[in-house]
């Protein structure tokens, strides 16, 4: 059965699906669909053009589909689109497209975590992790499972690529490649491979002892990236470097340098790049 608080408003021509919750003081424009079993908290505001899957839970002081921060925004109907199986904290903003027709979107069970922005157009895999005060612009782009650390800033159009990880309080301006984890407060940076998230992830030991030797390729071979990139197509036939190969391939922004110790010494055997 469908729960809405005495305090919350839910306007004409919202879609609540079956055992919905609103929470007190909640806002519910039209135009809304909101999937069965959702948690909607207090003070929760989801405005016109969002959709939200099944199964999700929203709590105190979030805006979903509030417009989109941009000066060429023309007041046109754009969408948020979020998946199943989404928790979303305290706080978290996310805005519509900004040209007429497209899409802000949120993939399945993914985590946003207090205060984190999704700008318009921004664009989430399945299980994707965004952290406290993480701060993703225009169309970035984020690959499934991924993590964003807190307090991180990826600049517009930017990629992070699969499986990626961003240390805390790092900013991009530049792709991350996927399995790849950035520095703190080093920008556009990446130190090596996310070994725990590919572990987590079921990837073997051989596939990170190529991913590592690809790294070398890239970052430790005396090539430009073009060069390196091609080298990796020709002498490589694992998946996962291929996919590294298509990504950097589709880079419109470039990827991130990897960052060398002055101590090589201090390089572990399975983040490094020797």
């Amino acid at each position: 059965m469908t729960t809405i608080h005495p305090t919350a408003i839910v306007e004409p021509g919202a879609k609540l699906g079956e055992n919905v919750t609103i929470g007190a003081f909640s806002y519910i424009e039209p135009d809304v669909s909101i999937g069965d079993g959702c948690v909607i908290g207090p003070q929760v505001t989801i405005l016109q053009h969002t959709s939200i899957g099944a199964n999700c839970r929203i709590h105190p002081g979030a805006v979903l589909g509030d417009l989109p921060q941009d000066l060429a925004f023309k007041e046109e109907v754009t969408y948020v689109q979020v998946g199943k199986n989404c928790v979303i904290r305290e706080g978290v903003t996310i805005h519509r497209g900004t040209k007429a027709g497209s899409i802000t979107e949120v993939g399945d069970n993914c985590l946003l975590m207090a205060q984190s922005h999704l700008a318009h157009n921004v664009k989430l895999g399945n299980q994707v992790i965004v952290a406290n005060g993480a701060l993703l612009a225009g169309y970035v782009e984020v690959g499934d499972r991924a993590f964003i650390s807190g307090n991180c800033l990826v600049h517009q159009f930017t990629r992070v690529g699969r499986l990626a990880m961003m240390s805390g309080a790092s900013a991009v301006q530049k792709d991350i490649l996927p399995f790849c984890m950035t520095r703190s407060v080093s920008p556009n940076t990446i130190m090596g491979l996310n070994v725990v998230g590919l572990r987590r992830a079921g990837f073997s030991a051989s596939d990170r002892r190529v991913l590592k030797q690809a790294l070398g390729v890239l970052y430790n071979s005396g090539l430009n990236i073009s060069q390196a990139t091609e080298k990796l197509e020709n002498e490589f036939d694992s998946e996962l470097v291929q996919e590294w190969c298509q990504f950097i391939r589709d880079s419109k922004r470039g990827i991130c340098k990897f960052f060398k110790r002055a101590n090589r010494s201090e390089e572990t055997d399975e983040d490094g790049v020797e």
